[in-house]
């Protein structure tokens, strides 16, 4: 046996036993949850696949004038804080920020999480989700900005999956290498994704430069709030006490959490103004329906509130000790956050394109809510997260990071 499969056994045994061992020493806490979790994506999948072979139109409540709805800003909420988790760790093992170094192993492992989650949901938005693997391949169209998206985000998996495979061999430079290039692809990736909604003329709500490099900062917010969750969770589902080095990870990304906000709420401020500040056709009333419209309660609530304001005085209140107000804010920024996509991508479709033109059956703002077997899926791609989670705190003891 080379020393290389011998590095990669005693990775996955670890030095607690085997895996079976430690799968099986989890609370009843936990195969409840472990239970809950793959009973929702079972069910999910079931509800996807119903939808897939009747027909999308039966039972989702996307219409020909809003074609993109909760299931599209699902997906767009897992790629996020898959982009945003890859490169808040990269600032580690990548970088050689010795301070982030605790957090890499278990973010990285989340970003795989989080980015085949989002594949899952949009599998079940997508009529036929293997049609466009295919002619992705043989038929791609280097004008699109959507085919451009899927294909970097699948080197960007690729790249994930190498980097999380050579830190459990302990090969750090190939780890480093991977990781790197993860973080150049989910850049490309990322970005490209704001260029889907930036470059669309027709749509002036998204419509700009603005996208792009906002997706890119709110990336790295989510990154940070879900890093402070999970790694939380993580010590409450193995019985272990946080060590001073985690601890203090965790508080330098809380800190950067907090630099973060303040800067997703430097955007979001320019936003308002820039769609109010002359009236643009389109735009004005988009920015409108956040801020006393039918999406207020979304808009000052959730996103402001709990996705920004609420985290940011959390973090700072916490000074990077107090745990319980760092998950505290973090969980309510995951949640805002959450809202904050779902009110991108709809809200953007809800003025009327010939709303500008006086067309009397375009006058008034555009409805949709989910239906049933959206919010099931929906709820599946956050259950899927979850169940991946659990069985890798278990199956990879910990993701703990050897010492270099």
């Amino acid at each position: 046996m080379s020393d290389e499969v011998k590095a990669a056994v005693l990775s996955l045994v670890g030095s607690d036993g085997l895996v079976w061992e430690r799968l099986k020493s989890g609370s009843k806490g936990y195969y409840l949850l472990l239970m809950v979790t793959g009973i929702l994506v079972a069910a999910a999948a079931v509800a996807g696949v119903q939808a897939m072979v009747v027909g999308h139109e039966h039972f989702y409540n996307t219409t020909r004038e809003v074609p993109w709805g909760i299931l599209i800003s699902t997906y767009v909420f897992f790629v996020v804080t898959s982009t945003g988790l890859c490169l808040v760790s990269s600032i580690g093992h990548v970088f050689g920020n010795e301070n982030f170094m605790p957090i890499a192993k278990r973010s990285v492992f989340l970003s795989i999480a989080t980015i085949l989650s989002g594949f899952f949901i949009i599998a079940f938005e997508i009529k036929i989700p293997w049609r466009m693997a295919i002619y992705n391949v043989i038929s791609p169209n280097l004008t699109s900005n959507i085919w451009w998206m899927g294909t970097l985000y699948g080197v960007y998996l690729m790249f994930m999956l190498a980097e999380y495979g050579f830190l459990l061999l302990d090969k750090h430079r190939y780890a480093v290498i991977c990781g790197f290039s993860g973080a150049v692809a989910g850049i490309a990736a990322h970005s490209n994704l704001g260029a889907v909604f930036g470059l669309l003329m027709g749509r002036e709500f998204w419509h700009g430069p603005y996208m792009p490099i906002y997706f890119i900062a709110s990336a790295m917010m989510t990154g940070t709030s879900v890093i402070i969750l999970f790694h939380f969770l993580a010590y409450k589902v193995n019985k272990e006490e946080m060590g001073p080095p985690m601890k203090h990870a965790l508080a330098i990304t809380a800190k950067l959490g907090v630099l973060l906000i303040c800067t997703i709420l430097f955007f979001t401020i320019w936003k308002m103004v820039s769609g109010i500040a002359g009236q643009p056709a389109g735009k004005y009333e988009a920015v409108m329906a956040l801020v006393k419209g039918p999406f207020a309660i979304n808009f000052w609530l959730f996103e402001i509130g709990m996705g920004m304001v609420f985290p940011l005085i959390l973090f700072a209140g916490s000074k990077g000790k107090n745990l319980s107000m760092m998950f505290l804010g973090a969980a309510s920024m995951i949640i805002g956050i959450f809202v904050m996509r779902y009110d991108l991508v709809v809200v953007g479709q809800a003025v009327p394109v010939l709303h500008e033109l006086g067309v009397n059956e375009y006058k008034h703002l555009l409805s949709y809510s989910p239906s049933l077997y959206e919010g099931i899926i929906t709820i599946g791609g956050f259950a899927m997260t979850a169940f991946l989670f659990l069985i890798g705190e278990k199956l990879f003891a910990g993701h703990k990071m050897s010492q270099h």
